[in-house]
């Protein structure tokens, strides 16, 4: 912040654009408030069940609408009998709108126009009517009961992945997606090799199982609506039902003040969301649909399938010259998301000759999608095993391995890393966990009826940067123990991440203020447009506009009082100066210009070697320019201070006292963040590196995992206990994806085998054993002003890997077709 900016009334809000390094408040604040385990602000609500989703708020008049799925994987709705549900008490009506029904859920962006029309099905469970009644379970009985007729192609329905094969697809483009990409010669580069690995890896589909199903409800206020709905970003869902419903920009508003999980399957709207309004407009009433979890499996989103080639060639010291990755995955035709599975292999490991490739299979199933590190997360999977199998044939330990390839640059596109710890990571991980007790030989360790075995795997996730803004007020508030309050305003959401926690923090470290007196509002999306939750970047992204909003409002306080903002300190509810003001060449030169201009620059110049000769041509300009601000204020530009407050002999001054100055006793700034030249000039990514301990019976085959260790660097982190939670939440992910989750399509009319919790399994306690969590230090100022990078689907990639090491280990046998199950062991197990 220049000198002028600090005499000149201050812009209400604060732009940046990451082109270069910045530094962070952080480090001087008086708090520290940042980085501390504070419990979550929000937790006392939760769990006293006053944190309602958007299923759990009530309409005066309200009715309910359950869904009706198609029975057909492939073929037309002929008829929907209305009559045939009529007599059923509480039936108020059944909606169809084949234009306008969401045939697809949506991504997250609001780039492409939601998929609409149901006359043709695409899917068995693709949503064709809405059933509406006066109650829940009226609603069920008729959409259970509704009689439909179609004209039946499930015969023509490409339903079976493998048979599928040989008509896959150049993927269709996307922005911001890995893309395919060749460098040297791989495949020679492969063959010349001293050692090499060339593996198929298969992964299923996955369901993201979020706590809290899909639910929307709508009703109108004249020609405006308003949705209480469970969406991860606000910003681009409101968006997408402008652009289904034709509406204009004030006549949307969507709510979710708390949303119970996402993991991806909310980045965009569902089909309850439009249903929902369509009927309540018809109706004149209020509408809630709730998608129940087998509509939740059969009709959002699910991870796609992938079958992954992974070929790695390197000399007999283990040092790698060839990677290969080439993936097929599944999607419904025309739709453009595919799984980029290597994400992280572009950059991981050294290797002159890569190749990244991509093909698709057009399937007759639900929309594949963002599911919790879309990408890395079965990606992963495939190079960390193949990584661990190539350690086998070199004899070499696996983090040696991993640390002889380790790249200086980012080898695809040849940039610096803005930072990178994944040495730091295996190194203290592998101290943790023991590492160096193992013992490296397979089907080696047995207790009484167990097989022990223990295995490693690096993760790592791109950092993201979103376009970002929120609003911070500071205003008085006598119900406050200092008199003043921030509020904090933006449309981001709180998925069970901690945003009301982390930004609270945030805004008290910059403003001085104990955490209590900070009010965040959240989960409106009249509010200013924030990231939303989703890809790692709701902390940074969304945190950072809040961050800059309060830097804002430092700043304009700072000018209130006359003081440079690199001098203030608040603390406490408290105005303080600290330190003498760090001149910039920027604000040393105008001072000069005007002095220059007035014959009297021949001091000031010495600041500044050559300072002459630069301001030569900038003379006349600036000082005009200082001019101006020198009539503005009526003081020299270097003398605008203001003579109301003395900061002398460590006088301080009560925040309240200032802010009860301003207009209406409030002040309030703005943030704007976008990512810049930074995202492009270096690879910016978390790292981490996951260790697994296992046992495997040695008569049933069962596979238990007996302790996780996972060491993550991620930038500053702004809460320790809600960052080690999300490192919790992934390393669990990583437990079903590697044992236990996938979605199970019948091959012969496209349904969904496993469309419950009952049969479609993920981790419960019992599956979880001791999970550690080191949280790596690292800073990185190229990300943003927070320094700051996701962290929770960091965690999860490489974490299935780890396992399936640990699991080679423990019996001698390796499984490529995921998930591990006994079945794909007993067969090879040692006697």
């Amino acid at each position: 912040m220049s000198l002028l900016d600090s005499v000149l009334p201050a812009e209400s809000t604060k732009k940046m654009t990451m082109d270069k390094p910045v530094e962070t408040l952080f480090d001087k604040t008086a708090s520290k408030l940042v980085g501390k385990p504070i419990n979550r602000v929000d937790g006392s609500l939760k769990v006293s069940g006053q944190a309602p989703y958007s299923a759990e708020i009530h309409l005066e008049n309200q009715v309910y609408g359950v869904l009706v799925g198609a029975t057909i994987a492939k073929g037309e709705v002929e008829n929907i009998d209305s009559s045939s549900v009529e007599d059923i008490p509480g039936i108020i009506k059944v909606v169809t709108d084949p234009k306008h029904f969401l045939r697809n859920a949506q991504q997250g962006g609001a780039t492409k126009a939601p998929t609409q029309g149901v006359s043709e099905v695409f899917y068995h469970g693709q949503p064709i009517a809405v059933v509406i009644a006066e109650t829940f379970e009226a609603a069920t009985e008729g959409a259970n009961a509704i009689k439909v007729t179609y004209k039946d192609e499930t015969d023509k329905a490409a339903v079976d992945f493998t048979k599928e094969l040989p008509n896959a697809h150049d993927v269709n483009e996307q922005e911001g997606s890995d893309k395919n990409s060749e460098q040297g010669d791989p495949e020679q580069g492969l063959a010349d090799a001293a050692v090499t690995v060339d593996r198929l890896y298969h992964t299923p589909s996955q369901n993201s199982s979020a706590m809290e199903p899909h639910a929307t409800l709508a009703h109108w206020e004249d020609d405006k609506l308003i949705m209480y709905t469970s969406n991860q970003m606000l910003a681009s869902c409101k968006q997408q039902v402008m652009d289904a419903l034709d509406l204009k920009k004030d006549q949307v508003q969507l709510i979710a003040y708390y949303v119970g999980g996402g993991f991806g399957s909310k980045l965009g709207i569902a089909p309850e969301s439009i249903a929902a309004a369509i009927a309540a407009k018809e109706l004149g009433r209020p509408v809630l649909i709730t998608m129940t979890r087998p509509q939740v499996m059969e009709a959002t989103v699910r991870r796609s399938n992938t079958r992954q080639r992974i070929a790695i060639g390197c000399d007999e010291n283990g040092l790698i010259n060839t990677m290969i990755h080439d993936t097929v995955t599944s999607n419904l035709p025309e739709e453009g998301f595919f799984e980029p599975t290597a994400l992280s292999t572009q950059y991981l490991y050294r290797g002159e000759n890569r190749r990244v490739n991509y093909q698709q299979v057009d399937m007759n199933q639900v929309l594949s999608g963002s599911m919790r590190a879309p990408g890395e997360a079965v990606g992963m999977i495939a190079v960390e095993c193949a990584m661990d199998e190539l350690a086998s044939q070199l004899d070499i330990d696996p983090i040696e391995l991993r640390r002889r390839n380790e790249p200086e640059k980012d080898p695809s596109q040849d940039i610096p890393f803005s930072s990178r710890k994944l040495l730091a990571c295996m190194e203290q991980g592998a101290e943790q966990f023991g590492w160096d007790q193992r013992n490296a030989k397979p089907a080696s360790q047995l207790e009484g009826d167990w097989w022990i075995g223990t295995g490693m795997a690096a993760s790592a996730r791109g950092n993201q940067l979103q376009p970002s803004e929120a609003r911070a007020t500071l205003q008085i508030d006598s119900s406050k123990a200092l008199g003043v309050k921030a509020i904090i305003e933006t449309d981001m959401t709180d998925i069970g991440t901690g945003s009301y926690t982390v930004f609270s923090q945030v805004a008290a470290d910059l403003l001085g203020l104990p955490i209590d007196h900070i009010e965040m509002k959240l989960g409106d999306s009249d509010l200013p447009a924030a990231s939303g939750s989703g890809g790692s970047w709701g902390a940074a992204s969304s945190g950072s506009s809040v961050y800059l909003a309060c830097e804002q409002l430092r700043e304009m306080i700072a000018d209130k009082v006359g003081l440079y903002p690199d001098t203030i300190q608040l603390d406490n509810g408290q105005i303080k100066q600290t330190g003498e003001h760090d001149p910039s060449v920027t604000e040393i030169a105008l001072e000069a210009a005007l002095e220059l201009g007035k014959g009297k620059a021949a001091g000031l110049v010495k600041k500044v070697p050559g300072l002459t000769d630069k301001l030569s041509g900038l003379t006349e300009k600036a000082t005009d320019l200082a001019d101006k601000v020198a009539e503005k204020t009526g003081l020299p530009i270097s003398k605008a201070k203001t003579e109301e407050y003395d900061f002398n002999n460590s006088q301080s001054y009560a925040l309240a006292d200032i802010i009860a100055k301003y207009e209406d006793q409030k002040v309030s700034a703005k943030g704007q963040i976008k990512p810049g030249k930074n995202g492009k000039k270096y690879r910016q990514s978390s790292y981490g590196a996951n260790f697994a301990e296992v046992a495997v019976h040695r008569v049933t085959g069962e596979i238990r995992v007996k302790r996780m260790t996972g060491a993550f660097a991620a930038g500053r982190i702004l809460n320790h206990k809600t960052a080690t939670s999300q490192c919790y939440g992934g390393m669990i992910f990583g437990i079903g994806s590697a044992l236990m989750e996938e979605v199970i399509h019948d091959k012969r009319d496209g349904r969904l085998c496993n469309h419950d919790l009952a049969e479609y399994h993920v981790p419960v306690n019992a599956d979880v054993p001791q999970l550690d969590v080191i949280l790596v230090e690292e800073d990185d100022p190229y990300t943003n002003p927070m320094h700051i990078k996701g962290i929770g689907e960091t965690a999860i990639s490489g974490a299935a890997a780890a396992i399936a090491n640990a699991v080679y280990n423990a019996v001698g046998v390796r499984v490529y077709d995921f998930p591990i199950t006994l079945d794909k062991l007993l067969a090879e197990m040692p006697e």
